[in-house]
């Protein structure tokens, strides 16, 4: 049987429209292009994109910068870190703290590029060039210099607590270290802070023996403005003795004064009846003086002084009993809120502006409490529900 050539089978291929019957089989794909293919238009630059960034992202994280944060760090409590040996229990009687005061510290390691953009979008963190963050020393020395500060720091609470509590306790003066230099804004070549490093040891001037600064102080009497010494100097990790030439400026701070042209490390040591451990593993850096010295007080007389708050103290801690300025307030004051404490005690001797931007960063909830004093410290803790402090029970 036969079929007409008008008539199509199920099989066969439709006519192209009128319009497209005369153009080519490209013109046709071209002219209706499909979902797909435009997606895929779009899905591969969005791809690639997204690879690159990628990679970059990794890339940042595994690159170190010079760069370094400040960031908050944590909070801990001191009485878990402290340990009182026989000799110590055979002198006093310990009350164990039931709320024991905490200290708390700042991050400061070196970024990575990743970590240096977020850091920088971060109003907690503080991103630091190298010298911001070290000045003309390294971080090696400055590592060193942080843990003498901490080891200076424990032995002053032990001091400052002891002689409150009427226990005999005095102090060594030791060698003069160079923990930081004075500069003026136009050092010569002979000033300090170019013929000086930090962690060097002077131990002569003009020939003078010094071993420690009570022996350097007198022989500065007298001197001026301008003129030019010889310190005899075991720079640091060294111990060969080497001539530096000085030339002496007048004091930053006190327009009357002559100075070399350096800060002091503290390197005294501190002659006890007894020594309690202070375990700060590997924090470094004065600025616990106080919470060392606020958690010796509570352990070593009866009561409560915290009276049962969460209670974190920052500042250092001098002989004198005076309370100093530290740094990354800020960045300190951030972890203080994050564990829910109630009293954040500081320095008084810091700015008004670290006073105000730590306040903001605690929160409504902390009261924090500035001091410039231990006295001032305890008598806060005490209007605050605290036991006061009280006589230890020493048994000598």
């Amino acid at each position: 049987m036969l079929y007409g050539y008008g008539i199509t089978m199920n099989t066969s291929v439709p006519l192209p429209p009128p319009e497209l019957q005369m153009g080519s089989y490209s013109d046709v794909q071209n002219a209706v292009p499909s979902k797909e293919q435009r997606r895929l238009w779009w899905a591969l630059p969005l791809l690639t994109v997204g690879w690159i960034s990628l990679v970059a992202v990794i890339a940042a994280s595994f690159i170190s910068v010079r760069l370094w944060e400040l960031a908050p760090g944590s909070v801990e409590q001191v009485a878990s870190r402290l340990s009182f040996d026989k000799k110590a229990l055979s002198q006093v009687t310990r009350y164990p703290a039931e709320s024991s005061v905490m200290f708390v510290t700042a991050y400061g390691g070196q970024l990575t590029a990743l970590d240096a953009l977020v850091g920088a979008l971060d109003p907690d963190v503080d991103v630091q060039t190298f010298k911001e963050r070290f000045g003309e020393s390294t971080p090696g020395v400055q590592q060193q210099i942080g843990f003498q500060s901490m080891t200076s720091a424990k032995q002053i609470a032990e001091y400052v607590a002891y002689t409150r509590l009427g226990l005999d306790a005095s102090f060594t003066l030791g060698a003069i270290v160079v923990n930081e230099s004075v500069c003026l804004e136009t050092p010569v070549a002979l000033s300090a802070c170019k013929q000086l490093g930090v962690g060097d040891t002077i131990t002569a001037f003009n020939g003078e023996p010094t071993e420690t600064l009570a022996e350097l102080a007198p022989l500065m009497a007298g001197k001026k403005e301008g003129e030019i010494v010889t310190l005899t100097v075991t720079p640091h990790k060294t111990s060969t003795s080497v001539e530096r030439r000085v030339q002496l400026i007048v004091s930053p701070d006190e327009p009357n004064r002559v100075i070399i042209g350096f800060v002091p490390a503290d390197t005294r040591t501190v002659d006890l009846p007894f020594e309690v451990g202070i375990n700060t593993d590997q924090i470094g850096g004065p600025s616990a003086g106080l919470a060392f010295t606020l958690a010796l007080l509570d352990e070593l007389t009866p009561g409560d002084l915290m009276g049962g708050k969460k209670v974190v103290a920052t500042g250092t801690i001098s002989e004198d009993e005076m309370v100093g300025a530290i740094g990354a307030l800020q960045q300190k004051a951030v972890a203080v809120k994050a564990i829910g404490a109630d009293i954040f005690i500081i320095p008084a001797s810091q700015s008004d502006e670290d006073i105000a931007a730590a306040r903001r960063a605690a929160g409504s909830k902390v009261t924090v409490i500035p001091v410039n004093d231990l006295a001032e410290a305890l008598a806060a803790l005490e209007s605050l529900g605290g036991s006061g402090l009280t006589n230890a029970t020493i048994s000598l």
